[in-house]
């Protein structure tokens, strides 16, 4: 697409270091696949950032708007490039860009998502994705966060899991912060392990650098053929 300027239509607060950005196509039509992102801009302002798209093609035309998953300082503010975001603003968007993109036609009966901190926003559009798409499939998620709170789409994705729609487990850590009974500690390969099952299993990975190199090796490793894992590092 050519550069956008569009308005933000909301903004909600997801953790205490990030927020939802709900950008107003405003008629415009957005073509992009589910992992991909957007560079993101004040409007006027030349230095622009890229963010994955948070939701699915199918969601983006429902709702007639882009998600972003923004991270912010203390004060709100994104960065140099965005002013603290809020409704009504006017950002200059352009895009999409990336190759981690969910397959057209994947063959596996099994998807498998593993999220680090923000890497959850391109996880979260292929997961609503494969709902819509691929509705007889197998969906797991496993989720690191570095407190109780860092979980951005916890209560969305909780919803999923009580539904039955999609396996979900989460560990933090760091400091849980808020009460936490759940897992803690970070992900290792024994716990990847026991993420996967006998099936043939498509995994999609995004976290820090680090992050993403462990987890792939760790995969490979457990006998999950290359061309089945796709992995990304912010």
């Amino acid at each position: 697409m050519a550069l956008l300027t569009l308005p933000i239509r909301d903004v909600r607060v997801e953790t205490p270091r990030t927020r939802s950005v709900f950008v107003s196509l405003s008629g415009a039509v957005v073509d992009y696949c589910a992992g991909q992102a957007v560079w993101v801009g004040g409007h006027g302002q030349r230095l622009r950032k890229p963010y994955s798209i948070a939701c699915a093609p199918e969601q983006a035309r429902i709702q007639e708007a882009l998600e972003l998953l923004i991270r912010v300082g203390a004060d709100g503010s994104a960065g140099p490039h965005l002013d603290p975001p809020a409704a009504g603003m006017l950002i200059d968007v352009d895009g999409p860009t990336g190759t981690f993109c969910f397959p057209d036609n994947p063959r596996e009966p099994r998807f498998l998502f593993i999220a680090g901190g923000t890497g959850i926003a391109p996880l979260r559009a292929m997961l609503w994705h494969a709902l819509w798409a691929f509705p007889d499939r197998e969906l797991a998620l496993f989720y690191s966060a570095r407190s109780a709170d860092g979980f951005a789409y916890g209560d969305e994705l909780r919803q999923l899991a009580r539904a039955g729609r999609v396996a979900l487990r989460e560990t933090v850590t760091r400091e849980a912060g808020p009460p936490w009974t759940g897992a803690r500690g970070r992900l290792t390969p024994a716990r990847i392990a026991s993420m996967l099952t006998p099936e043939p299993t498509r995994c999609f990975v995004c976290g820090p650098p680090a992050f993403a190199e462990d987890i792939t090796s760790w995969l490979r490793d457990l006998g999950v053929a290359e061309e089945r894992v796709l992995a990304e590092g912010w």
